[in-house]
């Protein structure tokens, strides 16, 4: 048997695109109220219009906004942190910077304040579940991908660790780890350069953002004594971040 949503206030993250747009729809769609964030609030609010939603500008790399954000959410059953990206694919020795600085500022320590905002708010719902979107980077590297892979691998043990931290109390807490979607992930990723971003997915078949919004969707639908810690979900072409089977 599944959870109803019925009265269950969800919000989203990083919902004017990709996987955080699709999760919105897959939520309202199954019954819950719908809070989404981003920071590109029109594309944002023609998503709230589409599905009855609540939009309000978010900036996780801002506190100030994440706080403003938060005080208009007055209740949370569950919290989807979906806002992240990837900037660059150069190696340590070329390392840059910002673009490092971005991925932790928008990865980890973007999830640490929506997190640690709506957790009171999560807890006193009585059945509250944190989703965390991370990523097959959370658990291995590959060339060039260092500043990714360790943003994503921090954010991943900030997750787990909040798993044991609130062991005990009503709420849930599960990791959704995708490989390869097509969404703007790799446009962001190449500064916008989308012949670059479309060879990362040519020959094979990728997710799309449909396929994990389902996959978050059945995670908090399920009975509240049931915990999916961890959810890795990848296209059946792809083995691992650096291994794909490219069809002719």
């Amino acid at each position: 048997m599944s959870t109803s949503a019925a009265g269950r206030v969800a919000v989203v993250t990083g919902a004017s695109s990709g996987i955080g747009a699709a999760t919105a729809r897959h939520l309202a769609a199954a019954g819950f109220t719908v809070v989404v964030g981003a920071r590109r609030l029109d594309r944002l609010t023609a998503l709230a219009e589409e599905i009855g939603a609540t939009a309000l500008p978010l900036d996780v790399t801002d506190q100030e906004s994440v706080d403003s954000f938060v005080a208009q959410v007055p209740e949370c059953h569950v919290l989807v942190n979906n806002a992240g990206g990837a900037k660059g694919l150069a190696p340590v020795a070329e390392a840059v910077e910002d673009d490092w600085r971005w991925m932790w500022e928008t990865n980890v320590l973007g999830t640490l304040r929506l997190t640690r905002a709506l957790l009171p708010k999560l807890v006193a719902s009585g059945d509250g579940h944190v989703v965390t979107v991370t990523s097959v980077a959370a658990t291995g590297v590959y060339d060039g991908g260092a500043g990714y892979t360790s943003a994503k691998h921090a954010q991943g043990a900030l997750h787990r660790t909040l798993r044991g931290e609130h062991l005990g109390q009503p709420v849930r807490f599960t990791e959704i780890a995708p490989g390869a979607v097509e969404t703007e992930f790799s446009e962001v990723r190449f500064g916008g350069d989308k012949e670059r971003a479309a060879a990362v997915y040519r020959g094979m078949t990728p997710l799309t953002g449909d396929d994990v919004a389902e996959v978050i969707t059945f995670a908090v639908t399920r009975p509240s004594h049931v915990n999916l810690d961890f959810i890795e979900v990848k296209p059946r072409d792809q083995h691992s971040a650096t291994r794909m089977h490219r069809h002719e």
